[in-house]
């Protein structure tokens, strides 16, 4: 073994006052093996040392959670004996570093977690944040991220139904991968990972460990320097194939009563897993290594236990059930070796060759890891920091609809069918609505029951206004489910900031968790699970630079009957447009932070919409109960690029056009932000008897409800309210569907060409 310089205790990541708490933690010096257990646990991928804190903050609790965070993820009860299971999770670096594999290997991981707990994975969902398009590195990157997504989850079987994507130039030097997993159990048949039973066995089973992902935690737990491509070899290496066989073998193995405990090695490998196990268990843990199986000759204790090897678990087993079990794996032509057993020292101790090369208290690797609360700004100086311009006069559209031409030609809102044609989206056969729409919607196997799922999250508003900005995340992903018909349940989360040393990031990220909790205490939507990937900054782009605040948001909710969920797309001719939830600000949409401002007049600027939360309950719960009553026959929430996006988003999906209706100032009541608005679509009928119940359903609920158009033609067409009013039909502006599809559907194919290489 080497000597422990302090050399190696950086390369290790841990500071010298972490290495000083490790001596005393041990009462000597470790040797390489126990350093590598200690640098993994205490990173901050593991640890949260710098977030959990702020964590505690979060509402975690109701009637309908069986286990919020803590375990592999997420339970929610669905009714029926049945239960949702789901988490999100990141894969930044390793996806910058090698896209291909660092997404794959996230899908996978996180498929884990879900069956992990006894369930079945129904579907995935993503995250994902790319720089500047026309960055000499983007094109790569994403076209190795999107397959790698598409390659692990279409071989895996499990559609991939729903996601995000976005574009900004803070993204260059580190984007963020970040993949969500829903899975479906029974509620008496969900397994947990406190292991218990002194003498019971300890098995592995699965893939070969390997040299793959060594480090990988600790590389995750660092900005990038100048040598990122250095970091290669930490990425870890996905086998979907075999992972469909894991997933098989353990449902398996599951339906009997064989497994005490169970973990998947996700980051940090065989030493999170050991450690968690036996940490929540309160037992000790001795693992033999010799009896690990490797897949490359000579790995040592320290590669064995750091390894991030893909498609592997740790199970604790009932006493002599373990011939049964290895029968199991062994039919899937999966490893399968006894490699320890639990015991009652609150240890973990590794052996190798007959001799003790690692004998560390559990207490200081887990629960007792190092806690920061790290300084950070006030809100207020915050704001001084980040500078964000005031948002002043602004000039009116020349031409709202040329303006509504170039933003859904745009990176942010062009289509992402590219990226989604790629995905298996109907594996399974239970994919009610795929990509496109507000949410997903799966229907829960054999049942009228649907789950609809979302990801979502504005990072500009994030900048901005932290507070603010961690409240919209939630109540977006609030209003895509409600959107569809579905009953929001509760939250995962994948929280990405830059270096927490820094008070400016640390102050974003407690005013974004903050914004999050107010917003899910009042929508009682509390977050089941979630991640936290920090230090997402890079010197590589030449200067320091650091992500927008991401605090990505996934988010659950159920219908009784998948039968009746809504659908973003116009139906008919005639059919009457609404918007419901009224105009905030006084009657002007809010153009601060909007892609209007951003992508039309060249600015970043004003604070963010505000979002009033009581406001979000009762207009989402009027539009699941327009939906369930079968009033409405298309629904779209408002978001980015205002009501003129959602109206043009819903006649690009029905191939309807409309004629719209606009109050003056144009500009702000076209492209305006507003928050907590959807628009609706109800038949044409002589006697406007669907109008009419429309109306009376508001007017009951205390929402506002405006016409704004009717369904029909070939284009999008703008007309002034007073020349509406006054018979008079010339409009404003006009573009055709056609060359709002052209537009809309061009942008990723130029991109992926090459068209747009700077």
């Amino acid at each position: 073994m080497p000597e422990i310089t302090p050399e190696i205790v950086a390369e290790h990541g841990l500071s010298p006052e972490e290495y000083e708490r490790l001596l005393h933690a041990l009462g000597r010096e470790p040797n390489l093996t126990e350093l590598g257990i200690f640098s993994v646990m205490w990173s901050e991928h593991c640890s949260y040392k710098s977030s959990r804190i702020h964590l505690k903050k979060l509402p975690t609790e109701a009637p309908w959670v069986i286990c919020g965070p803590g375990e592999n993820a997420g339970v929610i009860d669905i009714g029926d004996g049945d239960a949702a299971i789901f988490k999100m999770e990141s894969h930044n670096h390793p996806s910058y570093i090698e896209p291909y594999q660092g997404a794959a290997t996230g899908v996978g991981g996180i498929l884990r977690d879900v069956f992990t707990m006894g369930a079945r994975p129904v579907a995935n969902l993503n995250a994902l944040r790319f720089g500047r398009p026309d960055h000499p590195k983007m094109r790569h990157l994403i076209s190795g991220v999107v397959h790698g997504i598409g390659g692990y989850g279409n071989c895996v079987g499990v559609p991939t139904v729903g996601g995000e994507v976005s574009f900004d130039p803070a993204y260059d030097g580190n984007i963020l991968v970040n993949a969500m997993t829903v899975g479906v159990a029974k509620t008496d048949k969900i397994f947990y990972s406190a292991a218990a039973g002194v003498g019971n066995p300890v098995v592995y089973v699965g893939s070969k460990t390997g040299r793959d992902g060594i480090h990988g935690a600790t590389m995750a737990s660092a900005d990038f320097g100048e040598d990122s491509e250095e970091k290669r070899p930490t990425v870890q290496v996905g086998d979907p194939f075999t992972e469909k066989l894991l997933i098989e073998a353990c449902l398996e193995l599951m339906a009997s009563d064989a497994i005490v405990a169970i973990q998947d090695m996700g980051a940090a490998g065989l030493t999170s897993s050991s450690v968690e196990m036996a940490s929540k268990g309160g037992v000790g843990i001795k693992l033999v290594m010799d009896q690990v199986p490797c897949r490359e000759e000579g790995m040592t204790p320290y590669e064995m236990m750091l390894s991030e090897s893909q498609e592997r678990m740790l199970m604790v087993l009932k006493p002599g059930r373990e011939a049964e079990a290895e029968a199991i794996f062994r039919k899937w032509e999966l490893d399968f070796a006894v490699i320890g057993e639990v015991t009652d020292t609150g240890r973990m101790e590794l052996v190798w060759r007959g001799e003790t090369v690692a004998d560390i208290p559990l207490g200081p690797l887990a629960d007792e890891a190092p806690l920061y609360d790290r300084p950070h700004l006030t809100q207020e100086e915050y704001k001084a920091w980040a500078q964000v311009k005031p948002l002043g006069e602004l000039p009116e559209s020349t031409d709202i609809a040329g303006d509504l031409l170039k933003l859904m030609g745009s990176p942010h809102l062009a289509s992402r069918r590219w990226i989604w044609e790629q995905y298996d989206t109907q594996v399974g056969g239970d994919t009610v609505q795929r990509p496109g729409g507000d949410a997903a919607v799966v229907r829960v196997h054999g049942s009228d029951k649907a789950l609809a799922m979302t990801t979502d999250c504005t990072p500009r508003y994030c900048y901005a206004d932290p507070v603010e900005g961690g409240k919209q995340a939630i109540a977006e992903t609030y209003r895509n489910l409600s959107a569809v018909g579905a009953t929001p349940l509760a939250v995962t989360n994948c929280l990405n900031f830059a270096n927490p040393q820094r008070p400016e990031i640390m102050a974003q990220i407690v005013g974004c968790l903050e914004g999050m909790s107010e917003a899910c205490r009042a929508l009682d939507f509390p977050i089941v699970s979630g991640n936290v990937s920090l230090y997402n900054e890079s010197k590589a782009t030449g200067g320091g630079s650091a992500i927008l605040p991401t605090p990505a948001i996934g988010a659950v909710g159920l219908m009784p009957d998948w039968r009746k969920s809504a659908t973003i797309a116009f139906k008919n001719e005639g059919d009457t447009i609404c918007l419901v939830g009224g105009r905030r600000n006084d009657g002007n949409g809010h153009l601060g932070q909007s892609l209007w401002l951003r992508e039309i007049a060249g600015q970043q600027a004003g604070a963010p919409p505000e979002v009033d939360l009581d406001h979000e309950l009762v207009v989402g719960a009027l539009v699941r109960d327009l939906i369930d009553q079968g009033m409405v026959t298309a629904v779209h929430d408002v978001s980015d690029g205002g009501s003129a996006v959602a109206l043009t988003e819903m006649a690009l999906a029905g191939n309807l056009g409309a004629e719209v209706l606009l109050w003056e100032p144009f500009t702000a009541d076209a492209f305006g932000e507003d928050q907590g608005l959807y628009i609706v679509t109800v038949a044409d009928d002589e006697q406007m008897s669907a109008l009419t119940a429309l109306e009376e359903a508001c007017d009951a609920a205390g929402v506002q409800c405006a016409i704004i158009g009717a369904v029909g033609g070939d284009s999008i067409k703008f007309v002034d309210v007073k020349e509406w009013e006054a018979d008079r039909f010339d409009g404003l502006s006009e573009v055709s569907l056609a060359e709002l599809r052209t537009a809309h559907e061009g942008f990723f194919p130029r991109l992926m060409n090459g068209e747009l290489a700077a």
